[in-house]
């Protein structure tokens, strides 16, 4: 949960391609310890926005701040060792190395001041300590995106952009992984962005939402506040929502 003080601030981003606007003004903020949630259509410039925070999109215009310091110019490997990581749609998984020596490597890659405790501490913490020397082609679905989750998590960064997660888990995979994030966010006081089209486990994890249509902002705030408001119960929760 949320202790209020503000982690990221995005502010009037913008990321144009030649006329085409994937995204046009788009602010919000997240809180230390929060899970904020994005939702929106295909299209609408969630997963943009992602790439735009992590460096990976070049603004048209816009200012983003982590903890207060301007990171707006800084190159992809710059804001991770600032405290940014992201995970993406796909795993990014070795299928033939170990979970151990992939954690390990990513800890030692990221300058982790102690390389394989940081990865002891992120194998205990995503239940993946009973697997360590196993490979990662022969783990479940959803203990590979735990595993990708860890390769994010080695360094202790202070903000987690997550893009669709939950994409291919069933639904106790899901349930379970998102058992984890809040997890992280009660023991670890690691804040974290997520995109996911699964609704109904966005808006019961999240401590607030943000919701997108056309690369613009229609509504932000409790998930409560969010859901009841006749445009996004239409457009995106159904009537009966």
């Amino acid at each position: 949960m949320t202790n209020e003080t503000t982690i990221l601030s995005v502010t009037d981003v913008a990321v144009h391609y030649g006329g085409v606007k994937a995204v046009d003004g788009v602010s919000f903020e997240l809180s230390q310890g929060e899970i904020h949630g994005l939702i929106g259509p295909n299209g609408a410039g969630k997963s943009t926005v992602i790439d735009a925070i992590s460096g990976r999109r070049h603004l048209t215009r816009g200012t983003i701040r982590l903890t207060g310091r301007d990171i707006t110019h800084l190159g992809v490997i710059d804001r991770r060792k600032c405290g940014l990581a992201r995970s993406f749609q796909r795993t990014s998984v070795f299928a033939n190395m170990s979970v151990n020596a992939q954690i390990g490597l990513a800890a030692l890659k990221v300058g982790a001041e102690a390389p394989e405790q940081d990865a002891r501490r992120v194998m205990d913490q995503l239940d993946l300590t009973d697997v360590a020397d196993a490979t990662a082609g022969s783990l479940g679905y959803g203990q590979q995106r735990r595993l990708d989750l860890a390769l994010a998590l080695v360094g202790r960064p202070i903000v987690l952009l997550l893009d669709e997660p939950m994409a291919g888990l069933s639904a106790q995979e899901s349930a379970d992984l998102a058992t984890h994030l809040q997890k992280l966010t009660a023991d670890w006081n690691v804040s974290i962005l997520l995109v996911e089209h699964d609704t109904d486990t966005l808006f019961s994890i999240s401590d607030s939402i943000t919701v997108f249509e056309l690369g613009h902002v229609i509504a932000s705030g409790r998930p409560e506040e969010v859901r009841t408001q006749p445009r996004v119960r239409e457009a995106y929760l159904g009537s009966a929502a």
